[in-house]
């Protein structure tokens, strides 16, 4: 993305740092002014600007009441594309960031029970969840699963019969089939960590919430497709080997993206007529079935033509 500022961004310093557990390091983020941050809910994500094309999506895990911090929890990721390695050496008190959204595509919908399963730092987004739900008067329950005890953020926190804790290294992988045996029709299953584990709860459940870290595995795009810019009029060819975002940005139409690879959400464009092939990490299938809405970093078209609302 260009390095200039765009609509949504503002900036923000590193008031607090901590460890939360082994590889992690928790951040809570400020205005340098002092004024309020923008409202969010559980579920929510913020983009952090680290340098030049090196954008990185983070749930917000802190309290959604306090409009003064937004709080992330970051794993420094060894074999990761450099921007855990960013947060975790560059990022101190008092240290400037650029910021955008919040953003939410992993809303918690009102239920009288859930079932929440986290895997390692997926227990990030779950956490204001947990908490809006005992709030509401909900019954719910938690497994949170990580490599070690000493790996797992937040854990020494998490007390309670309704909490199960599950080291790897002590007790194996969790047991998916005992945790989604008899769950009442009105449980919600929410669930965020490794492709792994929420490819065995999709496979065990037929409509978990997910967040996912990684995108989906998609097979390879069929052939190419016009768009209509509605705003224009004007028609754009996408060839096989090209996203629709990419070919709008070289049509040089301004377009928000981030992770263009259908997991975070900043490239969601209104779609005005034609089918589509969804290829995101993020809608749900009645979202999908609407055909309403796209990720055009990797959604394509189901139809000689697709008209969008840029």
């Amino acid at each position: 993305m260009s390095g200039g500022t765009v609509v949504g961004e503002r900036k923000l310093v590193v008031h607090a740092r901590e460890r939360a557990a082994e590889g992690v390091v928790v951040l809570d983020l400020r205005d340098p002014a002092g004024a309020a941050l923008p409202a969010w809910a559980p579920g929510a994500h913020i983009d952090l600007l680290l340098a030049s094309d090196l954008v990185r999506q983070y749930s917000l895990c802190g309290d959604p009441a306090d409009r003064t911090t937004w709080r992330i929890a970051v794993l420094r990721e060894p074999d990761g594309r450099g921007g855990s390695a960013y947060v975790h050496d560059e990022l101190h008190p008092g240290t400037a960031v650029l910021a955008r959204g919040p953003r939410n595509h992993f809303p918690l919908h009102p239920a009288p029970r859930y079932l929440f399963i986290a895997g390692g730092i997926g227990i990030t987004p779950l956490l204001p969840m947990v908490r809006a739900a005992d709030a509401a008067g909900a019954r719910w329950r938690l497994a949170y699963g990580g490599r070690t005890r000493a790996s797992m953020a937040f854990a020494r926190g998490l007390r309670g019969d309704r909490v199960t804790l599950w080291p790897q290294d002590e007790r194996g992988l969790l047991d998916l089939d005992a945790l989604l045996a008899d769950l009442t029709p009105e449980t919600l299953v929410y669930c965020c960590g490794p492709a792994p584990l929420l490819a065995a709860i999709e496979e065990r459940h037929a409509t978990p919430y997910v967040e996912r870290f990684t995108p989906r595995a998609q097979d390879a795009p069929a052939g190419a497709f016009d768009v209509e810019l509605a705003a224009t009029g004007r028609t754009l060819t996408v060839p096989p080997d090209r996203s629709i975002l990419e070919v709008v940005e070289a049509a040089g139409v301004d377009v928000l993206s981030s992770c263009r690879e259908g997991t975070c959400g900043t490239c969601e464009t209104a779609v005005l007529a034609g089918a589509v092939d969804h290829r995101d990490s993020l809608l749900t299938p009645a979202e999908r079935a609407a055909d309403d809405t796209m990720f055009i970093c990797v959604s394509r078209a189901a139809c000689p033509k697709l008209v969008l609302d840029l």
